[in-house]
């Protein structure tokens, strides 16, 4: 039995997994919040004493960047160690991986329905594959082509710089230096970035916000409420947010698509692109994906597509861990 593990930083989603059929199947799945949990040991504790499985291998896709075997999460206030894991909860072997990175082991887990394409690409194309995922944070992995099969590999992409693109976006810049000295492309593109689109917006006098969205907001997540009101319409200013916050998404795909020579595709993840899809289905997106001057018709040749299942992750981490299960039936023998 595997237990796997896609942690966020807003949820922990846990699940047991075994193979059927030559393919991964969820056995228990459980959902806990995150900054509920003082440690990760304790989600997985309680997890496993619910589930009451045995388990023989591990893996979990965590947001940060992991080192030796251990991960210091950004956006939460935990320090995960795999021996620790393994010390505690009797397991053989514990994997720790970047979530993106678990994403991007995911992907060969997933049919053309788990898919919503926004760029066809060339017929055929082949070659390296790279993962973007906006959600709490800005996540990027790419994936290696080595000629015969895709190697995953994890980036700290979402805390390199925001370029802006146009004169809008330098005055964002410039407006979000004052407030935290260096800016980040996660610091615009994520569930908070775009909140700190929309409060630009508010505060340098380029729309209105409406009083009954401002108090809405004070009891709902504002990115939330910003999506839902930009999609409709209802709000202007909230539409003017999106719009800007996918021309950056656009842009910064199209960034990591030329640096990872991503031929083979661009997949873009993470809890907030299936929810606004209808406005990533608009040009604005894959415009600002190809808008790189005299590099636009290679970008032509990248297919772009959205990850719909949001088990990607955990599904990545489970096949990491597959890797393992035979290691740990083998040292259970000696």
């Amino acid at each position: 039995m595997i237990l796997a593990g896609d942690i966020g930083g807003t949820s922990a989603r846990l699940a047991y997994f075994e193979l059927r059929n030559g393919h991964l199947a969820v056995i228990a799945e459980q959902t806990y919040r995150s900054r509920d949990q003082a440690t990760l040991e304790s989600a997985i504790k309680k997890f496993v004493i619910e589930q009451n499985i045995t388990v023989e291998v591990a893996s979990f896709g965590i947001a940060g960047p992991v080192r030796d075997r251990k991960v210091v999460t950004p956006n939460l206030p935990w320090q995960v160690d795999a021996a620790v894991l393994e010390r505690e909860l009797g397991i053989a072997h514990v994997s720790l991986l970047n979530d993106l990175e678990a994403n991007a082991h995911g992907l060969s887990e997933l049919a053309e329905n788990d898919y919503a394409v926004l760029a066809p690409g060339a017929p055929g194309a082949i070659g390296n594959r790279a993962v973007i995922s906006a959600g709490t944070g800005l996540g990027e992995a790419g994936l290696y082509w080595d000629g015969a099969a895709h190697h995953p590999f994890p980036c700290e992409g979402g805390h390199a710089d925001f370029a802006p693109t146009n004169d809008l976006q330098v005055e964002l810049l410039q407006h979000l230096m004052k407030k935290f000295g260096h800016v980040s492309i996660e610091r615009v593109l994520s569930g908070p970035g775009l909140y700190n689109v929309y409060q630009f917006l508010r505060d340098t006098g380029k729309g209105e916000e409406e009083p009954w969205l401002r108090e809405e907001m004070k009891t709902q997540d504002p990115s939330a409420c910003i999506s839902q009101y930009g999609l409709s319409g209802k709000s202007p200013l909230c539409a003017f947010a999106l719009d800007v916050f996918v021309d950056i998404y656009g842009a910064e795909a199209g960034n990591f698509a030329l640096k990872a020579m991503a031929l083979g595709g661009v997949y873009v993840g993470g809890g907030i692109a299936p929810k606004i899809l209808s406005k990533l289905q608009q040009p604005r997106f894959i415009h600002a994906f190809k808008n790189k001057g005299r590099l636009g018709a290679l970008l032509e040749q990248m297919p772009v597509r959205v990850i719909l299942n949001d088990k990607t992750a955990l599904l990545g981490a489970a096949h990491v861990a597959l890797s393992y299960a035979g290691l740990a039936t083998q040292a259970k023998a000696f």
